[in-house]
Order: structure tokens, then C-alpha cells, then sequence
């Protein structure tokens, strides 16, 4: 039985639902459960379990690589917000407001250890290639979370380098939760090296989304405090395009606004925002998703499956890039 994207996600969500926690420490284990019970759109298990599904593997066997991804893609989440200050996340308090620093992060390396214990569960000759893709990728992501820090403090950050550390922090997760599943439904290796170059194109133009949408978007909607990119002066793509284009005296303006404290945080997202509109910022970053997008779709028609197999694939791809999944 071929499932839906919706119906994988349901059934991805009973077994995330299902797992238990010891009672104690409260302090440990409230927070992980509490992490992973905030909802999401749990697009990394779906593809995995959806790309899974069209090479004919099974669902089954593929559930504890799902787990590990979303329950290893929270982890990072948790410690992110610490590391970014952010408030919010899903529209609620993020674990380190709602408990501490100390509780975000003792939680999020017991979500990690959670993650590599369940892809222990894949079939034993997958393994080795499963682990070595997992442990390259957590690395990888690491490395970009490390970039996108380093960035607040650096005066110049060009665009080509903006994207690589997006490369690292997004998308190769994404790009490994697709080539995930093709590995254990066995696909052919030259098929899941193309939806891992897939999945980087597509994780790519999903963060510059999100980078549009931490400024453009409402934040009931958004599940985050809009504008915090620009009170945490974080180098979003935004940000470095309009450096880009912006003659000296925006760039003045630029510099004062983002020198603002958090106390002239409303001014500072405001001015921010309006020397953006002032650029066509909003219209270019549309742009440079949409050119993400068409790469993605070129290597996606070159993956050997008939188009109506690939088609609840392609569907959901296209929902992520317009955030709409």
C-alpha cells in the first residue's frame, strides 16, 4: 500500500507519540518530550519514509531512521535557540526560556544519544553506511551552527559564503533524510546521490525562505518571534544582499541599525525592514529560491522512477519551498 505525505506524516507522528520517557529526572526528560510534542511539519522523516517508500522499501524497517532524523533535527533546535536567544519556537517558549540554559542543553545531548540509539534498530548490513552518513552529517551541521555564530562577529561575510554554511546548517540534513531512505529500500547508489544533490537544492532555498519569513511573515503564523534575525544581528541572506546592492549612505544606515541594542529592538526591526523594502530585497530573495527550486527539479527529473511514482515526492518538495507543508 502506497501511503500519502499527509497519511506518512500521521503515521510518523503515532510512533514519535508512542515513545516513552523514564519518570525521573523530571528536569531531563520533561523538556525532550515537551521539544518533540510542539508539532512542526516533521518534513525530514516524511521524505525520508516517502523516498523509502517509492524505491519499495518498507515503512517498518525505515521508522527508527525517521525517529533518529526528527528526534536529532529537535536536538539541534533546542540548542540553537540557547545559542540564538530566541524566545520562541512553534509560537511557544523555546526549553531554555520555559526551563534554563543548563536544562536546554543537558536535554539536547540526551536527544542526540537518543538519535544514534535508535538507528542502532536498521537492518545490521545498512549499518555502516547509514552511520557514516548520520555522523558526517551531525558534523556537518555543527559546522554550519558554528559558521552562522562566527558571522555575527565578522564584519564582511560574502554571499558564497552565507550559502555554504546554510549548506551545511539546512540543507544537508534534508539531503540526508532523502538519501536515508533510498539507502535502506536499496536503491541504486547513482539514484540516491541524485536526491541527496536534490535534497541540498531544495534545503538551500527552504533557509532563505525562512530567512524571508523571520522578517515578511506574521508571527502567529511564522511560530517565531518575527525579526529576531535582525535584533540578534544574525547575517541572514537578506542582510548580505542588501549590503550588496545598497549604495554608501544605506549602507550608513544599515551599519546604525543593526548597532542598535535590544532596547531599540522594535526601531531596529522597523528600519531594518523598511531600508529592505527600499532594496527589493523581498523580490530578490523570492528570486534566488525559486532558481534553487528549478536546479532541484532538473536533477529530480533525472532520477530513474516513472513520473507517477516520483509525483507525492515532487508534490511535498514543492510545498516546502513555499513553506505551505
Amino acid at each position: 500500500m502506497a501511503y500519502s505525505a499527509e497519511e506518512l506524516r500521521n503515521i510518523f507522528e503515532s510512533e514519535l507519540g508512542s515513545i516513552s520517557y523514564p519518570n525521573e529526572p523530571k528536569l531531563l526528560y520533561n523538556p525532550i518530550e515537551y521539544a518533540l510534542s510542539q508539532g512542526g511539519k516533521r518534513l525530514r522523516p516524511v521524505l525520508l519514509l516517502l523516498t523509502n517508500q517509492i524505491f519499495g522499501g518498507a515503512i517498518e524497517k525505515a521508522m527508527p531512521a525517521a525517529l533518529a532524523i526528527e528526534i536529532f533535527h529537535n536536538f539541534t533546535l533546542v540548542h540553537d535557540d540557547i545559542m540564538d536567544a530566541a524566545p520562541l519556537r512553534r509560537n511557544v517558549p523555546t526549553v531554555y526560556k520555559k526551563w534554563n540554559q543548563n536544562v536546554g542543553i543537558l536535554s539536547g545531548d540526551t536527544m542526540f544519544a537518543q538519535s544514534s540509539r535508535l538507528l542502532a534498530k536498521i537492518e545490521p548490513s545498512l549499518l555502516p553506511e547509514i552511520i557514516e552518513l548520520f555522523f558526517k552529517t551531525a558534523i556537518e551541521v555543527c559546522e554550519g551552527q558554528q559558521y552562522d555564530m562566527d558571522f555575527e562577529s565578522q564584519e564582511e561575510v560574502s554571499l558564497e559564503t552565507y550559502m555554504e554554511m546554510i549548506r551545511l546548517k539546512t540543507a544537508v540534513l534534508l539531503a540526508t533524510s532523502l538519501k536515508t531512505g533510498a539507502i535502506l529500500a536499496k536503491a541504486p547508489v547513482s539514484e540516491s546521490e541524485k536526491l541527496y544533490t536534490f535534497g541540498i537544492h531544495i534545503g538551500l532555498a527552504f533557509q532563505i525562505m525562512d530567512d524571508l519569513l523571520d522578517v515578511f511573515s506574521d508571527q502567529e503564523l511564522f511560530g517565531k518571534q518575527t525579526g529576531n534575525d535582525i535584533v540578534t544581528n544574525k547575517k541572514t541572506w537578506l542582510y548580505l544582499k542588501a549590503y550588496d546592492l545598497a549604495d554608501e549612505a544605506t549602507k550608513a544606515k544599515l551599519d546604525s541599525a543593526f548597532g542598535l541594542s535590544n532596547q531599540f529592538a522594535k526601531v531596529k526591526v522597523e528600519t531594518v525592514t523598511e531600508l529592505y523594502n527600499s532594496l527589493g530585497i523581498k523580490e530578490l530573495a523570492y528570486q534566488e529560491i525559486s532558481n534553487h527550486y528549478l536546479k532541484a527539479v532538473k536533477v529530480f527529473e533525472s532520477i530513474d522512477l516513472p513520473d507517477e511514482t516520483k509525483e507525492p515526492l515532487k508534490k511535498i518538495t514543492l510545498a516546502m519551498a513555499k513553506r505551505a507543508f
